[in-house]
């Protein structure tokens, strides 16, 4: 199997990669600054629930299709784009909640933690990001290629758990200070929904 040191390098790579500006990690940080931390840790349960089918995907050759399809790289990125407006949509219609219900999220478990799934499936480009990323910490010589995948897959994973955590914490107690105030929702929600917008467009005028 992987060598403990490929492991550590992979993971710090993974930590890396997860702390960098995306469409996953600004999503947790929207979330948390509008309904609170747990909010955050539910959006971030759906989100790695999703990249366990993006590493799926990868380990049984899924996701070479995207690669070679375009069609079906513009199908599913559209798909995204579209439920990224949905949430913009939301986002700009969102209520101000009153302030003693301001720090109860808006959204229940269940519908954050789907929507994190259903935000990381659509987005084509994560599939094509771990298809080019995990086989190259994936080695033939040390035993079956699917097991190291999903193995490499579960690290990443780990990692994008612990950072998107963390966000989800400081997010959500920054957000604290501020749900008490009707303009302060008001002005999360508008920057949310622009957030939204934004990456709904960059996924739509995307590229393989």
């Amino acid at each position: 199997m992987i060598e403990t040191h490929i492991l550590v390098v992979f993971f710090t790579t993974s930590v890396l990669l997860a702390l960098s500006p995306g469409p996953d990690n600004l999503y947790v940080l929207a979330q948390s600054a509008r309904n609170g931390r747990s909010a955050g840790f539910f959006v971030t349960l759906g989100l790695c629930t999703g990249l366990t089918g993006h590493t799926t995907a990868v380990a049984f050759g899924l996701a070479a299709i995207l690669r070679a399809s375009a069609l079906a790289f513009t199908v599913l990125k559209f798909i995204g784009a579209a439920y990224l407006l949905y949430l913009a949509w939301g986002a700009f219609r969102a209520a101000v909640s009153a302030a003693e219900e301001a720090t109860e999220p808006s959204l229940s478990k269940g519908t954050l933690f789907r929507r994190g799934i259903i935000m990381n499936l659509s987005n084509p480009k994560v599939s094509l990001f771990f298809l080019a990323f995990l086989p190259q910490f994936a080695d033939p010589s040390r035993g079956s290629m699917i097991l190291q995948l999903f193995l490499l897959g579960g690290v990443f994973i780990l990692a994008t758990v612990l950072v998107f955590s963390l966000i989800s914490i400081l997010a959500g107690g920054l957000g604290d200070k501020y749900r008490e105030s009707a303009f302060a929702q008001k002005v999360v929600n508008r920057l949310a929904g622009t957030i939204f917008v934004g990456l709904a467009l960059k996924l739509a005028f995307s590229e393989r």
